[in-house]
């Protein structure tokens, strides 16, 4: 079956809606195709311990927090995260500024912000076609892979937003890198990020506090340090703090093959005071009391000490501050995509003109995870995703203009959609 389409947009997740909107807006017939039963699977489970939806910091420090440096600043620039709060209040979900300085809405949910969307591309038009599978992308257009069988899909433009690989059960598997490798568009190859890193800890340890948060810890690598919170796993540790040096530790370990991280159980304490803290210790205590009634330490925090020593901890108080100052933890591998949150690599962005479209793919757009940036948890995901949909729409937006322009001067071919213009001689 063969059907004509004015603008697809690949892939139903944040980025994929974020340019549905904005292309049904300028008053272009949308069709949005994914495989799954359902759209935006992701974003429900990232609501699933409430929405993270942006970060309050000041916008130059905000887009720091991209990686390359500079990958989505036009986006964001273009829609902030004020941008962003305003429409989710215009969708009937007002936010607020958690503690932490990150933005939520108030009904700290997903699904009711992702019910009001829907909606709202309902009524602006806008087709959503779930159940079809991308399998190819040829000259004759986009092949699905549907319930009733194949379907070729021939677009004046087509917007891909297939997302990374991570939590591949909710529909970004990766599965698009070999269509694109066809292609011959290059692609870097897709790793975890913010996800958790393997420890080797002992049984004992292991035991008694997998599953336990450290709470009010630091955490440094490469010279970067981090406060926050951490959690103790079977397999090793995550949590916010670490995602926040995914990015630091895993070049590490892709470097040398293992990395360190430094873990400062007082950072509200320096060495001195922590020294000068444990050396009025009771005479009598164990080294376990010291630490816990003089160090102030819980439990699962002495614990790790314990292991990140490998030995007897040194009862001198310098080397035993000295050792909750900096308590090396040995990273032996990274989880895998199946357990990370996002996607690191992707398409290589220098692919892309300003309007994120192909360079050797005129009228092939990409937009969210496929493409090789990445940051941290945060609110920058989501807020990068959604700012990427909306730049590469208008990025279409311009390119349709830019040919319909062409199309009424009969004095300068036009070439079909996927093949370059000739010059004009």
């Amino acid at each position: 079956m063969v059907e004509e389409c004015d603008i697809a947009v690949v892939g139903g997740g944040p980025a994929g809606l974020a340019a549905a909107e904005v292309l049904a807006a300028a008053g272009r017939r949308v069709t949005v195709f994914d495989r799954m039963p359902s759209l935006g699977r992701k974003l429900l489970m990232a609501g699933r311990g409430g929405l993270n939806l942006t970060h309050s910091e000041p916008l130059p420090a905000f887009l720091g927090r991209y990686h390359p440096e500079g990958s989505l600043t036009r986006a964001v620039e273009a829609f902030p995260p004020s941008a962003l709060r305003a429409w989710c209040e215009d969708l009937g979900e007002p936010t607020f500024v958690g503690s932490s300085g990150r933005v939520f809405p108030k009904s700290f949910k997903a699904s009711p912000l992702l019910r009001a969307w829907l909606a709202r591309l309902d009524r602006q038009g806008v087709a959503l076609r779930p159940r079809h599978r991308l399998i190819a992308l040829s000259e004759d257009g986009l092949i699905f892979e549907t319930t009733e069988g194949g379907l070729t899909v021939r677009p004046e433009a087509t917007l891909l937003a297939l997302g990374g690989a991570s939590w591949p059960r909710l529909g970004s598997d990766g599965a698009w890198v070999p269509l694109l490798d066809g292609l011959g568009i290059p692609v870097s190859p897709l790793r975890p990020t913010n996800a958790g890193f393997a420890v080797t800890w002992s049984p004992t340890f292991r035991e008694r506090y997998a599953g336990t948060p450290l709470k009010r810890v630091a955490l440094s690598v490469a010279g970067r340090t981090v406060r926050g919170e951490a959690v103790v796993t079977e397999a090793g540790i995550e949590g916010g703090a670490v995602y926040a040096l995914s990015r630091l530790l895993r070049e590490a370990m892709e470097a040398d093959g293992s990395a360190t991280l430094l873990v400062d159980l007082r950072p509200d304490l320096d060495e001195a005071a922590l020294a000068a803290r444990l050396a009025r210790s009771r005479a009598g205590d164990s080294l376990s009391a010291r630490l816990r009634k003089a160090a102030g330490l819980a439990p699962v925090a002495i614990g790790l000490l314990r292991e990140a020593a490998g030995a007897a901890l040194p009862p001198e108080p310098a080397a035993l501050a000295r050792l909750i100052k900096a308590a090396p933890l040995a990273l032996t591998g990274m989880m895998g995509l199946d357990r990370a949150i996002s996607t690191a690599g992707g398409v290589v962005l220098d692919a892309l003109d300003e309007r994120a479209m192909l360079r050797a793919r005129p009228g092939l757009f990409l937009a969210g995870e496929m493409l090789d940036w990445e940051a941290p948890t945060g609110g920058y995901l989501l807020q990068g995703a959604i700012a990427g949909g909306r730049a590469a729409a208008d990025g279409m937006l311009d390119w349709l203009r830019t040919r319909q322009g062409l199309a009424q001067n009969p004095t300068i071919p036009v070439a079909p959609a996927g093949q370059d213009a000739p010059s004009p001689s």
